[in-house]
């Protein structure tokens, strides 16, 4: 029988009257890659959190390689040789990478080795297959380099358990193949991880067993071979049987919505990032834009939006120009707009529910009148986006930043589908939602699609576009590499397309 390396007994946690565990019982064993299933507001964050002592109050017991322990802070946690790679990094972007991997290390020296800690670093980084500069700042690199850091800090401090919450959320197709690599060859060194995630797919593909929580308390563990497939894991992850599949019609076209016209823009370095774009989007149809993270697609997302100006081209909205009119002037126009930063772009933490559903529409009838927020309305109506939307929360008083990742997710998406645009421009909309969560807000927008509606919806989940898309644009380096219709989309052309590799282009 295997060993376990971590078992935790009735875990309970409670914040207030809100119990986000109750009675959790996980064990984990010695070399395998245990994941931790469910949907957004499960628990699956504050179990792990438990564990690395950012919590340091809760009911139960911790035993950790056979021993019983009391983990009250992070340090610690280290210290037993268990690492966390959080969701949201725990990166300074200021300091250099090797700065912050030596960062709260005690060391007896009185001088800092910085050269002897980078050559440690450099070579660990060899290693597994996952080179990174130690003098380059963290803010010079990209998301999936700023990961591979927290995971060699983890494994400079000699992690054991290396805990991966929601590792793959913001990584390409090619780094999740290359996280996949390095979790392998953790298991056969016989270390331990733990995978967070809410993506069947890769758990199915990269897992030993699965713990699946709902609602706070363990559903069951299952071993990844015994599983029949996806659909039942979705099942235990959300109690019922889950449609895998978006239901979409063929769509109907209704007259072109937004006209972009050789479009260029600077980004915030002032370097090209997106370069002579031309296209449109009609009514009734969905126009997914694919593109490895930091080829143009946040530029061009924030000269439609009002959000950058753009250096010449022109940009059409219902037949007028918006060509570097403000967000404020965009927004009027009838669009609504899922950013990729819902911190920076989409809500307000300190804010509650209610007040953040209202953010756009303030000033619409209904909303308010002769200048006074008509607080009975639009507490009714936000109490039915809460239930629409599935926005786990005691209720719409509740301020947005105690919510879960997924669940500011909902809400920010629930106020910008409510608002039955002619233009919506969504971007990465599921990323962060549970396979139940990411199904009904995908019918949703085809729902939008259906009304009339003209999506933009911009995506590095090659399944989501493939699935969701009438026609995708591909970008690469700011420019457009070409459009392709549904049925012609596989992830060979799409993937070549994405790598800047055109039909016809010499190897």
């Amino acid at each position: 029988m295997a060993e376990n390396i971590i078992e935790m007994r009735h875990i309970t946690k409670r914040f207030g009257t809100l119990v986000a565990n109750e009675d959790v019982n996980l064990n984990v064993e010695k070399g395998e890659v245990h994941a931790l299933l469910g949907e957004n507001g499960a628990g699956k964050s504050t179990l792990m959190n438990c564990l690395y002592g950012m919590y340091d109050t809760y009911e139960g017991e911790i035993i950790f390689d056979g021993k019983p322990v009391v983990i009250d802070d992070p340090k610690h946690a280290i210290a037993l040789g268990i690492g966390m790679v959080h969701q949201h990094f725990m990166l300074i972007p200021v300091l250099t990478v090797i700065e912050n991997v030596v960062l709260g290390l005690k060391d007896n020296k009185q001088v800092l080795d910085l050269k002897g800690a980078a050559a440690r670093f450099t070579e660990l980084g060899k290693k597994y297959n996952m080179e990174i500069d130690p003098w380059a700042k963290v803010e010079q690199l990209s998301v999936g380099q700023q990961q591979r850091v927290e995971i060699l800090k983890a494994l400079y401090r000699d992690a054991r358990l290396l805990i991966l919450d929601e590792p793959t959320a913001v990584l390409t197709p090619g780094e999740i193949d290359g996280l996949f690599d390095i979790m392998t060859a953790l298991k056969n060194e016989g270390r331990t991880v733990i995978f967070i995630s809410h993506k069947l797919n890769e758990i199915m593909r990269i897992c030993d067993r699965c713990t699946v929580l709902r609602l706070g308390r363990v559903e069951a563990t299952v071993r990844i071979d015994e599983v029949k497939d996806r659909n039942h894991l979705a099942a235990l992850m959300v109690g019922r049987d889950v449609q895998l599949i978006t239901d979409k019609a063929p769509c109907q076209l209704c007259g072109v919505q937004l006209e972009v016209e050789n479009l260029t823009a600077l980004s915030d370095m002032g370097l090209p990032a997106v370069q002579d774009m031309s296209f449109d989007i009609q009514g009734g149809e969905i126009l997914g834009i694919c593109g490895v993270d930091g080829n143009g697609q946040s530029e061009l997302v924030q000269c439609i939006t009002g959000l950058r100006k753009p250096t010449s081209g022109t940009i059409r909205i219902g037949g007028q120009d918006t060509t570097g009119a403000s967000a404020r002037e965009v927004l009027k126009k009838n669009v609504s707009h899922i950013p990729e930063d819902r911190h920076k772009f989409g809500m307000i933490g300190p804010m509650n529910i209610e007040e953040n559903f209202i953010l756009v529409s303030y000033k619409e009838n209904l909303y308010s009148k002769k200048g006074l927020l008509n607080w009975n309305w639009i507490g009714k109506h936000s109490d039915e986006l809460v239930k629409d939307y599935n926005v786990k929360t005691p209720n719409a008083k509740e301020e947005a930043k105690n919510l879960s990742g997924g669940n500011q997710q909902k809400m920010v998406v629930g106020r910008e589908l409510d608002r039955s645009p002619r233009l919506l421009v969504a971007v990465h909309p599921s990323r962060g939602l549970d396979i139940g969560a990411t199904k009904y807000i995908q019918s949703q927008i085809v729902r939008q699609r259906d009304n009339g509606t003209a999506v933009m919806m911009v995506s590095t989940e090659l399944d989501e576009l493939m699935e969701l898309s009438d026609r995708i644009l591909v970008m690469y380096e700011g420019q457009n590499m070409g459009i392709l219709i549904q049925q012609e989309a596989t992830r060979e052309k799409l993937g070549a397309l994405m790598a800047g590799i055109r039909d016809g282009d010499e190897d």
